[in-house]
């Protein structure tokens, strides 16, 4: 007869080896990873001032102002509500303008990932669109429209739209036909298809798009707030230009600078990391 004992909580960890940590949990790698991921680009920021300033009290020109009267301009802007006024302005605009490009481009490029047809067809309007500067873009709009919100509007999604559409189109290109042979089979419509199976599976190009088309959209609304517009981060860039207040323009320069990289890290990055986690989990 054999004789079994049951075996205990203790004896079954000491043969299974230490429990490992949750997967969702981040380690203490991770954690220190995080933290020192933006020593890179703080250190160049550090290098950048401190050789601006070097220049600056070296060369003894009014063009070159040092960090105190820069800050000072930028403090006077800040304070006085000047600075969020017209930055809100600005990043209205920017929206509005990247909001249409956005619809414009997936529709536009899952079209030319899927049709070779509509993209030989597509393709050279694209590239016109990257080609031409954007200085030819806003002035034009400036002309054809006006001081009117559709000037700034159509100038951002004519400048975001192609490189949108490009990327778009090679992520579409790139997906598993897998993919579209299980749509037709479960006879999915045009929206579930977009929602649930494109979408999901461009999300890393759809965001360099976005990154390429947002980079676009802050040149041209510039562009087009100094040629032809009463307000925004342009107007003031060129209203300092005019009363030659180099620390003025640099000023506003810099706090639209910042602007760009709170939606670039604070946004874009964090929206990314969010929307391809499922990625991370299917591929452990």
């Amino acid at each position: 007869m054999t004789v079994t004992h049951p075996v205990g909580a203790e004896e079954v960890a000491i043969r299974s080896g230490p429990p490992s940590p949750p997967p969702d949990r981040p380690s203490a790698t991770d954690r220190w990873t995080r933290l020192t991921r933006p020593l890179p680009a703080l250190l160049l920021v550090g290098l950048l001032t401190a050789g601006w300033q070097l220049m600056a009290e070296t060369s003894g020109s009014a063009l070159i102002p040092g960090l105190g009267e820069i800050a000072d301009n930028l403090a006077e802007i800040t304070v006085s509500g000047a600075l969020w006024e017209n930055v809100q302005v600005t990043l209205v605009r920017v929206g509005l303008g990247f909001a249409v490009a956005f619809v414009v481009s997936v529709a536009a490029g899952i079209a030319m990932g899927r049709s070779a047809w509509l993209r030989r067809f597509l393709e050279p309007a694209v590239l016109i669109g990257l080609a031409t500067p954007g200085l030819v873009k806003a002035l034009l709009c400036v002309i054809w429209f006006g001081v009117s919100l559709l000037n700034p509007i159509l100038t951002v999604a004519l400048a975001a739209a192609p490189a949108l559409t490009i990327n778009v189109a090679q992520g579409v290109r790139a997906v598993d036909p897998a993919l579209g042979e299980m749509a037709h089979i479960y006879r999915f419509d045009a929206l579930t298809r977009l929602r649930y199976v494109w979408i999901p599976a461009i999300v890393p190009d759809l965001f360099t798009g976005a990154r390429l088309g947002i980079a676009m959209a802050w040149k041209v609304i510039v562009l087009v707030e100094i040629f032809g517009l009463a307000d925004g981060v342009g107007y003031q860039l060129n209203l300092e230009f005019s009363q030659h207040n180099v620390a003025g323009v640099l000023a506003w320069t810099i706090a639209f600078a910042l602007v760009m990289a709170i939606i670039e890290y604070g946004l874009l990055q964090t929206a990314e990391r969010r929307a391809v986690r499922w990625r991370r989990v299917a591929a452990r």
